[in-house]
């Protein structure tokens, strides 16, 4: 093996202008494959995380994922049985026992749970109406669920505690309103409840649903203002590892009988997109490879045409074809470790070059530069592709050499 080595080293170094073209090929692929997985990685992990932030992992609603089952479909299962006109029974809507649910689900490890009540609420300020949806929740219980206390840019959640019909809006929001920290506004509900708030603090997320239409109160005060006492419709969920988010919102489901959605399922069109967007820039880079890869198949068939007669000398040594196909494919695989080696050098600085630049714009999430996503996986993936499409690039000729018959090439040239 090492004799072939040094053979194969030997027909790369006496072309060296194509072997050094071939090898820039490959390593071009391989940077712009890491840069390009840089680029996209890092905003699909930005956009997740810009999700996971603003949301909790899983919610819990006070509704179930399909109605029950009518008695004539109990009574027979599989038959051919219709049922119309089946009119919904009224029922007081709100997740049962949540203290019980909440009970369990801080018990599990890793897992932080809060319960809300969520509403319809219309805010006036002056001759100015606005709807918003108003959520009651427990700021101590909450903050654990949500990172809306580090959006903050006046006032605090524990000025709910403090103030009584204290209320936290949206930056958005008050700007509907015209209204400032320490303004207070009228809110009336559907249920026809009517109450005088304080605005305590202002929330900006980035996020113009979120901002232009939410309001946080006390769990209390929206129980009050909703006239149902006693009451939440939703518990929110966080994770310390988000993966589990989808497994434990079927687990909670089956167990408890609530709707209960992770955050993969109330985005999952975007996911899909994103699915969609990586095998589009895979196979991009890809192709960018494999073109890269026919110079090292151009380059192997070139040698393999000049050394005839050494291919034949070689045979007369007692040489095998294994042999010779073995010393043509370890310099394809050469120049494709080569070109991934170079490749990966210069990937790493194509993304700190992309790292340095500035848009120059004010974003609400203050990021105004390129989110890239440093990960060894790429560099390896990437590799794994040059070195496999130099060897498959390689073949061709290997096989062709070695089925060269050394006879008909010394007797050719004599």
């Amino acid at each position: 093996m090492r004799l072939i080595l040094d053979l194969a080293r030997g027909m790369l170094a006496r072309r060296r202008r194509q072997t050094v073209v071939s090898v820039s090929g490959v390593a071009l692929g391989v940077a712009f494959f890491i840069a390009i997985a840089a680029l996209m990685r890092g905003f699909q992990t930005y956009f997740v995380a810009q999700i996971i932030d603003v949301a909790p992992h899983i919610t819990i609603k006070d509704e179930t994922r399909r109605p029950p089952a009518q008695a004539a479909e109990i009574a027979l299962p599989g038959a051919a049985v219709e049922v119309q006109g089946i009119k919904p029974r009224d029922r007081i809507r709100g997740i049962r026992a949540p203290g019980d649910k909440l009970a369990m689900l801080e018990a599990m490890e890793g897992v932080a749970a809060a319960p809300v009540l969520s509403g319809q609420a219309l805010l006036r300020y002056g001759s100015r109406d606005v709807s918003a949806a108003v959520t009651g929740i427990d700021p101590a219980r909450h903050r654990r669920v949500s990172n809306i206390e580090k959006d903050m840019i006046a006032g605090s959640l524990e000025e709910l505690r403090a103030t009584a019909n204290g209320i936290v809006i949206g930056e958005g929001l008050a700007i509907r309103l015209g209204v400032g920290l320490g303004d207070t506004i009228g809110a009336v509900s559907p249920a026809g409840v009517a109450l005088s708030m304080k605005v305590v603090g202002l929330f900006r997320t980035g996020v113009q649903a979120l901002d232009q239409q939410y309001g946080y109160v006390l769990l209390k005060v929206a129980q009050v203002l909703q006239d149902r006492p006693n009451v939440v419709n939703q518990i929110l969920v966080r994770l310390a590892d988000v993966t589990r988010a989808e497994p434990l919102a079927r687990q909670i489901e089956a167990r408890f009988g609530d709707r209960s959605e992770s955050w993969e399922e109330q985005n999952q069109n975007i996911l899909t997109v994103f699915v969609i967007q990586n095998a589009i820039m895979y196979s991009v880079t890809g192709a960018i490879l494999l073109v890269a890869s026919f110079g090292i198949y151009n380059i192997i068939s070139t040698v393999v045409f000049e050394k005839t007669r050494d291919i034949a000398i070689l045979k007369s040594l007692g040489f095998t074809e294994r042999d010779i196909q073995l010393l043509f494919l370890v310099q394809g695989m050469v120049a494709g470790l080569l070109g991934a080696i170079v490749g990966c050098l210069l990937g790493a600085l194509m993304i700190e070059a992309l790292a340095q630049i500035r848009f120059g714009l004010e974003t609400p999430a203050g990021n105004d530069r390129f989110i890239l996503a440093r990960d060894w996986r790429v560099y390896l993936a990437a590799s794994i592709f040059a070195v496999l499409a130099a060897g498959i690039a390689a073949v061709i000729p290997a096989r062709r050499a070695s089925r060269l018959d050394p006879v008909q090439v010394v007797r050719g040239a004599a």
